[in-house]
């Protein structure tokens, strides 16, 4: 019973050391290897050789898989190079299956002492992370030598004879078998480690030992297929068509795999070499032959994998990979490609309430609040792939650019509702009883529109750039809409005491609708909060300062004269946006007043 603890140890051990050789690879160079495949698909020869790069660094095809099925779905990448890129993955990790089988003992230890000194030392660093890959290697090549030692002993037990007995034979099993362990330990090249080394303690023979290798090349290219079922057809097809070439290999060796042996034998006489070397040359061989097909096979895979619409009409997200979210830095520049996204989505709600309060469209009403679903789908979608990100591995800078996103992505999707009811009251209040703003009214409500539309696109702009000018720019257009909605309301007020039928009709749609747009620019300006917070020109309160005496200042002015005074202000304000915004009611009482003093309130 403990031998047979020590080997399940032991094939646990050499998952999880690939696994961390493979996450601290991608989070220290995720971002350069996602580079290296995104601009090596010139010709065939350069992306078969960038995958066999690639693979041979994170140590696992299946990652690689994930790489470039997202680079097709997001339309970044031709079928065929993709192929090509799949090819030279599994040639990658056959090679590195055949480097981990030499006696490499005395670096286990070594490998795991400095690792955990740096991991532990500067863990938030590129040279603890790569500490973490060290430590990752030294796992694996002691979990290969835990089980050579757990399987010496099992040789002689008839039990296990037995059971492994069972495994000769019956080539299809076998084959079975070994996909069956590659998809179970999440690598071929654990699979491929384990039956090298049971071969060379004599458990399994070694056709048996060289039909699990061929299932486990099988089983990889499966096991991509299933990870990519949430892919859209594009990217499914990078990894159909990897599974395809796969099968058919598998099909054209299989009936050949008595003489295979021999093959093996001659290449060398150690069983564990003769596994790996076989490894490679079945990969090498099928890989480069294949390699000729790509373009055949994309075709292919374009016509059994044919694109189909959404079912449910629901804008889905493009840019959140899977396969990013062990790299930081790219999964928020992912999230934040989304988040822009968000904000184009709301900027097209924004000109469809326009157009509905212009022409009382009642079918762009509908289309309009539908967008709404699309803001909140892709508000969910950002959220909860930002929460699945390591905040442990963040630095200080990124961070601060993941609550960034979280909190735009909060404000859009609150925008999204905000705009949605909008145009539910215009539909409610002014559609259903064909009512109609007056000429001054409308053209107060466009002017603000226009005016917040431009910050919408001012605040995407230093949400992407983080420009202090920007922002600066910003806050001020804050302020002035603020100030520019207060005039409105003046004006709106001058025009019902002036008994303006349409202004009298509408006027609590009107006044909400520019409360509501004021609510809206404040929640588009409030990304210029951060850059001004980091820069440190964010002002702590509007609160009028105390004189350098301690004593509080105090307005000479009456309470009377203040309040005149302002509403003056804001009636300058009001004329000087919107010179022709007064109606046909307006101009019966215009008429002398005195200097400095708005129009009376009726």
């Amino acid at each position: 019973m403990l031998t047979l603890l020590n080997l399940l140890s032991g094939v646990a051990m050499l998952i999880w050391g690939t696994h961390i050789v493979r996450t601290g690879v991608l989070r220290v160079y995720g971002a350069d290897l996602r580079r290296i495949l995104s601009h090596s698909i010139s010709n065939r020869f350069l992306a078969f050789a960038a995958g066999v790069l690639v693979t041979g660094l994170v140590q696992s095809s299946n990652a690689t898989a994930l790489i470039v099925s997202s680079f097709g779905a997001q339309g970044l990448i031709s079928l065929a190079p993709a192929l090509s890129i799949m090819l030279g993955a599994d040639v990658g990790t056959a090679l590195m299956a055949r480097i981990l089988t030499f006696d490499l003992r005395w670096l286990s230890p070594l490998l795991i002492f400095f690792g955990v000194i740096f991991f532990l030392s500067r863990k938030q660093t590129r040279a603890g992370q790569l500490g973490r890959v060290s430590i990752g290697l030294g796992l694996i090549i002691l979990a290969l030598q835990l089980i050579v030692g757990a399987t010496t002993p099992m040789t002689e037990a008839a039990g296990v004879k037995v059971l492994f007995g069972s495994l000769t034979g019956d080539v299809m099993l076998d084959t079975l078998i070994g996909a069956l362990f590659a998809m179970v330990s999440y690598s071929s090249l654990a699979a491929v480690l384990l039956t090298a080394t049971l071969a060379s303690s004599g458990v399994i023979s070694l056709k048996v030992a060289l039909c699990l290798v061929i299932g486990a090349n099988l089983g990889s290219g499966m096991l991509a297929m299933l990870t990519s079922a949430g892919q859209n057809a594009a990217g499914r097809r990078v990894v159909f068509g990897s599974l395809l070439f796969k099968l058919i290999g598998c099909l054209l060796v299989l009936p050949f795999v008595d003489y295979a042996p021999m093959l093996v034998n001659w290449l060398s006489d150690a069983p564990a070499q003769a596994v790996v070397n076989f490894h490679v040359l079945y990969n090498l061989v099928r890989c480069v032959v294949f390699l000729a097909f790509t373009e055949p096979m994309a075709r292919l895979c374009v016509r059994l994998l044919a694109d189909k619409p959404e079912a449910d009409g629901v804008t889905r997200a493009r840019h959140l990979d899977e396969s990013a979210l062990e790299m930081p830095s790219v999964a928020l520049a992912n999230a934040t490609r989304e988040t822009l996204r968000m904000g184009d989505i709301v900027e097209q709600m924004l000109n469809g309430l326009l157009d509905v309060i212009r022409s009382n469209d009642v079918a762009r009403a509908r289309e309009t609040r539908r967008m709404d679903d699309d803001v909140d789908h892709l508000y969910t979608a950002v959220k909860m792939y930002l929460t699945r990100v390591s905040r442990e591995n963040l630095s200080e800078q990124d961070s601060r650019r993941w609550t960034d996103i979280i909190s735009l992505t909060i404000n859009l999707e609150h925008a999204g509702d905000i705009i949605e009811r909008m145009v539910t009251e215009v539909e409610e209040k002014k559609i259903s009883h064909k009512l109609s703003f007056s000429e001054a009214g409308l053209q107060e409500i466009c002017d603000m529109h226009a005016r917040l539309v431009t910050n919408l696109q001012l605040g995407l702009s230093v949400f992407l750039n983080t420009d202090l000018k920007s922002a600066q720019r910003l806050m001020a257009e804050k302020e002035s809409f603020r100030d520019l909605e207060r005039a409105y309301s003046y004006t709106h007020l001058n025009r019902l005491a002036g008994q303006s039928v349409q202004s009298i009709e509408t006027s609590s749609l009107h006044l909400d609708i520019i409360s509501d747009m004021k609510r809206l620019n404040s929640l588009f300006c409030s990304t210029a909060y951060p850059v001004l917070d980091d820069a440190g020109a964010l002002r702590k309160s509007r609160m009028r300062d105390k004189p350098k005496d301690g004593k509080e200042m105090k307005d000479t002015k009456t309470p009377k004269e203040t309040k005149v005074s302002k509403l003056a202000a804001l009636a300058d304000v009001a004329a000087a946006a919107a010179p022709s915004s007064r109606d046909d009611n307006e101009s019966s009482h215009d008429g002398p007043e005195p200097a400095g003093h708005p129009h009376p309130v009726r």
